[in-house]
Parts: structure tokens; C-alpha cells; sequence
């Protein structure tokens, strides 16, 4: 059984940085991807970043470019999202998410995404 267990979420300042973490187990996705999109109240489940296949391409949406980094461990089985320069519109529930076989367009899509952890909430405010 495939489980994805996240971590490291809660509450920081504008300016701070936060640095969540996703752990798969059951199963590995070093062909596919592993990575994150978040959700705030009332809008619709936002694509944040992503690794994909063996080579590590990262990818990330426009709104945490240049503010966020997604790297993995050598084993290729735990994800890292390094959010710094975190602003009050970051505030939202993260979610790690992990497909074995997505294909380059469908990154963005979590419709494609077969597997899902719980969430993180990650609150940002002074």
C-alpha cells in the first residue's frame, strides 16, 4: 500500500522560510514524479512544483518561482520543498502528490496524480 506522509508545515512570518517534506513509502516513483500543489479556502487545488524521472527536472509554478525549491534525498523515495521569502498568499493546505508513470504535460494536472498525502497547512502572517 502506497503512503505518502508529509511534514514540516505551521505557522511563519513574511520573509521567513519553511521547509516541508514528503516521505513514499510502498512503492518507489524514481520514473515518474513527486511533488506539491496547495490549496487555500475556497479556490482550487494550485500546482506549486514538482521532480520528475531519474534525470530530477524540477518545475514550478509561476506564483513560487524563484522562491522555491523542490529537491530529493539519494534514495529518491522523500521530497523537499524549501519555501523562503514565504508571503501571506502562500498561506494553504500543501499537499504531496506521486505518480510513476505522468508524462511531461500532465505535471501541472493533480487530476493525473494517482497518489495523495493528507496535507500540511502552512500559515503565513504577522
Amino acid at each position: 500500500q502506497v503512503h505518502l506522509e508529509e511534514s514540516g508545515g505551521g505557522l511563519a512570518q513574511p520573509g521567513d522560510s519553511l521547509r516541508l517534506s514528503c516521505s513514499a513509502s510502498g512503492r518507489t516513483f524514481r520514473n515518474g514524479a513527486m511533488g506539491w500543489f496547495r490549496q487555500a479556502p475556497g479556490k482550487e487545488r494550485e500546482f506549486v512544483g514538482v521532480i520528475w524521472r531519474n534525470g530530477g527536472h524540477t518545475y514550478y509554478g509561476d506564483s513560487v518561482k524563484g522562491r522555491f525549491t523542490i529537491s530529493r534525498d539519494s534514495a529518491k523515495t522523500t521530497v523537499y520543498l524549501q519555501m523562503n521569502n514565504l508571503k501571506s498568499e502562500d498561506t494553504a493546505v500543501y499537499y504531496c502528490a506521486a505518480d510513476a508513470t505522468i508524462i511531461l504535460s500532465e505535471l501541472w494536472n493533480p487530476g493525473a496524480y494517482d497518489y495523495w498525502g493528507q496535507g500540511t497547512q502552512v500559515t503565513v502572517s504577522s
